[in-house]
């Protein structure tokens, strides 16, 4: 069981517009060295809000096995605020609906609490964006470049057959 960080951020050009997604993965090995890895994507046509949910779906898809003590790092008070306020749990027993109606972004909500679930324990960290934190400030310009990457744009299937 391993020890993990997940920085996190994600980026928009308009919302709805070509949205962008980075994480930065690290762990300190059993000789002391610091692994990191970093990822990145970008969709044609998205919100912030999905990009940052996509940012923590990508890094804990991305981890090896199950049962981690994994810490996600993110400047998105919605996301971390669906997990340390609770929301999460009310939108499950409610059937992925909030008290008043549709839940925005259900599908991405229910995946990243399938891949939330699959950890030993995973805590999630507010910190103010943009405030010269080195991990969030590379997440972001990951996410913006990604945001801008047109060759490598995605298609946000989910999110573009229930906004045309």
């Amino acid at each position: 069981m391993a020890n993990i960080k997940i920085y996190t951020d994600g980026a928009c050009k308009g919302n709805p517009g070509p949205g962008g997604w980075a994480c930065i993965l690290s762990t300190v090995l059993t000789d002391g060295r610091v692994y990191e890895i970093k990822k990145s994507g970008g969709y044609r046509l998205t919100t912030n809000n999905r990009m940052e949910i996509a940012s923590i779906i990508f890094a804990l898809s991305s981890l090896n096995g199950t049962g981690h003590n994994v810490e996600v790092i993110s400047d998105s008070k919605y996301v971390c605020d669906a997990f340390n306020q609770h929301w999460i749990d009310n939108w499950r027993k409610n059937g992925w609906k909030k008290a008043s109606g549709k839940l925005p972004n259900e599908d991405m909500w229910r995946t990243l609490w399938n891949l939330v679930t699959m950890q030993n324990n995973v805590k999630f960290t507010w910190i103010k964006g943009h405030s010269g934190h080195p991990y969030n400030e590379e997440c972001d310009r990951l996410a913006v470049y990604a945001s801008r990457d047109k060759a490598n744009w995605q298609i946000d299937t989910n999110y573009e057959a229930i906004s045309i």
